[in-house]
């Protein structure tokens, strides 16, 4: 069985997670094969926007623990998965997460890695490693505070409980709380919204959006500035402008 299934509509793929029998629970097999559709999406210049989702019970319960629990502390050190994780991160096109059901450990910090989650109103968001005698080690502490705050982030990774879609909406973790059986389609609908956008434009600014979090606000600015520069040189920027000012839809080439 295919644990990855692959769909394209017009310009948004969809990539959908496929272990029902393991709970969506991402082993490295799984992240690998994410890694190489991000990658394969990233060159080919029809889509402009990538949803990753999981089907109605479960999003990703975590990390594979069966697989976790064979290794050692040399083996934990040599262990692929933060090379995975940072080629996942490495996608430079809006990368959107339609979350159904629970969204723990691992599969909570996927949807964080994504840069925009929308959640139905049976989506619960957790951080359980705590307690299984380990931490969260895939970005979950990191992200977490960086996008609910420090007393909700201190909260779940200690107490490992989960939140609502609801809490989740009002701690920023999510833009939107959908009706379960239309997940999904509101997604892809949002990233066909953003997929129609300039492609340049919409890759430098996802990476204004994320230096944000590593950036003073003076450094963040100049960097703004200079892909807001850069982009003066494309093609696409005179056809948006020249678009408007006619009053006609644009036809971005993403040049």
């Amino acid at each position: 069985m295919n644990e990855l299934l692959v769909s394209q509509n017009g310009r948004v793929l969809t990539l959908t997670l496929n272990r029902p029998e393991a709970r969506n629970a991402l082993n490295n097999a799984l992240l690998e094969q994410i890694a190489l559709a991000l990658e394969a999406a990233q060159q080919n210049e029809s889509t402009g926007a990538v949803v990753i989702t999981g089907n109605d019970r479960f999003f990703a319960a975590g990390a594979d623990l069966k697989e976790m629990a064979s290794r050692d502390m040399p083996a934990t050190l040599n262990d692929p998965r933060p090379q995975l994780w940072a080629r996942i991160e490495r996608f430079n096109k809006p990368l959107l997460a339609a979350v159904n059901g629970y969204a723990l450990g691992a599969g909570c910090e996927l949807a964080m890695l994504c840069d925009i989650t929308l959640a139905a109103d049976n989506a619960r968001f957790g951080l359980p490693e705590i307690t299984l005698g380990i931490m969260p080690g895939a970005g979950g502490t990191q992200r977490l505070i960086r996008s609910v705050g420090k007393a909700l982030a201190y909260k779940m990774v200690l107490t490992g409980e989960a939140i609502t879609a609801q809490q989740a909406q009002q701690a920023g973790l999510v833009v939107d709380v959908c009706p379960a059986a239309l997940t999904l389609e509101y997604s892809q609908k949002l990233a066909a919204r953003i997929a129609q956008h300039a492609p340049l434009a919409l890759q430098a600014a996802k990476t204004a959006l994320r230096q944000a979090h590593e950036l003073s606000l003076s450094q963040g600015l100049q960097h703004e500035r200079q892909l807001f520069t850069l982009l003066a040189a494309t093609e696409d920027r005179q056809e948006g402008i020249a678009a408007f000012l006619e009053k006609r839809p644009a036809a971005f080439k993403g040049r």
